[in-house]
């Protein structure tokens, strides 16, 4: 199975994603590779089975499953459209097959793949906060902005200050700057020279969320430190991935 994902051209902070599955799926690949309909992705991501249990009718079963939770989760521009029917698979094989969804689920948004996670209601935010993600911080010429991890996204806090003028060459995410002003996501601050956040916002990347507070481009991976240690945000990512390499989280 494999997920074609890029950059929606008509939403700056929202993904395309596209569901497929085959036995040759590098075949796959070039054809959608030629194809103008999916001209969108700039990365793939493959599922695969560490031995030969799975049957056509497994990869059939989880294609139409996590196009069914991508639709759901709300987070991506689903270009499959509707999900195909399920497969009927014995017991014993359909609760394999939900537990590797879980596995996806849970490794997916650690590798910057968020269109499986549902979006948090406005009373879990806090909960999730405080388990999924510890809080990290940057200061960029007196712009001081929050920002956790949550669900796959980077998600800047309520409260925090963004500089309203940057470099003049500064052109990336300036369209999504203009959407979150329009949106009433980012307003005018008591201080002149900021906007500030009126709610958590969620952004692709933390380079995306560090544009923004910027007015500029900027490395966020290394510019978003942790609160409590002074760690950037890719020293603790690349750890995350070092536990999880390390533990059970091992796709079946």
């Amino acid at each position: 199975m494999y997920r074609l994902v890029g950059p929606d051209p008509d939403a700056p902070n929202r993904e395309c994603v596209y569901i497929g599955e085959g036995d040759s799926v590098w075949t796959r690949l070039l054809n959608h590779d030629k194809d103008e309909t999916k001209d969108f992705w700039n990365r793939v991501v493959l599922v695969i089975s560490k031995d030969q249990n799975l049957s056509k009718s497994h990869g059939r079963y989880l294609e139409s499953r996590v196009i069914q939770m991508a639709h759901q989760a709300g987070r991506a521009n689903v270009m499959n459209g509707t999900a195909p029917p399920l497969p009927p698979l014995p017991e014993p094989d359909f609760a394999d097959m939900e537990y590797s969804l879980e596995q996806v689920q849970m490794v997916f948004p650690v590798l910057s793949f968020g269109f499986l996670q549902r979006k948090p209601s406005a009373a879990d935010t806090t909960d999730l906060i405080e388990v999924e993600s510890p809080t990290f911080s940057l200061t960029v010429m007196g712009a001081t902005a929050k920002a956790c991890e949550i669900g796959g996204e980077f998600v800047v806090l309520k409260g925090s200050k963004a500089r309203k003028e940057g470099p003049k060459s500064w052109t990336s995410y300036k369209a999504l700057r203009e959407q979150l002003l329009n949106d009433g996501k980012l307003a005018d601050s008591h201080e002149s020279e900021y906007f500030i956040f009126t709610e958590d916002v969620g952004f692709s990347s933390p380079s995306a969320g560090g544009a923004i507070v910027n007015a500029g481009n900027i490395n966020g991976r290394i510019s978003w430190k942790l609160e409590a240690t002074g760690q950037t945000y890719q020293e603790w990512h690349e750890q995350k991935l070092g536990e999880l390499s390390n533990g059970d989280g091992d796709l079946e």
